[in-house]
């Protein structure tokens, strides 16, 4: 994959955005990106996914067992939810003063 296609995709999505699941065991469900991994084209979003991990006790007193946590989810299977409408939406861009700015393609609003 060519890194101009990668970066591409991570311009539309960004850490701390809104997303909506389209597809997969937890479709409808919403949460937070918490991290982007561009080289996979993969998120992790905050309650979505969670997978169990059986985990050691590394110091004496620590307690080991088995913790929840969210694993990766592919970029294509998400569509960022617009803060004003609240519906699930594709991005587009505007450009204002020397400045591309994200908009919502239902309702027009600007993203942050």
């Amino acid at each position: 994959m060519c890194k101009k296609h990668i970066s591409g995709i991570f311009k539309k999505l960004r850490k701390g955005d809104t997303v909506k699941v389209l597809s997969g065991n937890d479709k409808g469900k919403t949460g937070e990106i918490l991290e982007i991994i561009p080289k996979t084209e993969k998120i992790i979003v905050k309650g979505i996914n969670i997978r169990k991990k059986s985990v050691k006790p590394r110091r004496q007193g620590e307690q080991g067992g088995i913790i929840p946590s969210e694993a990766s989810i592919h970029s294509s299977k998400v569509a960022l939810v617009c803060p004003k409408c609240g519906k699930a939406t594709r991005v587009g861009y505007l450009v204002e003063k020397d400045e591309k700015v994200r908009v919502c393609k239902k309702c027009g609003a600007k993203i942050k």
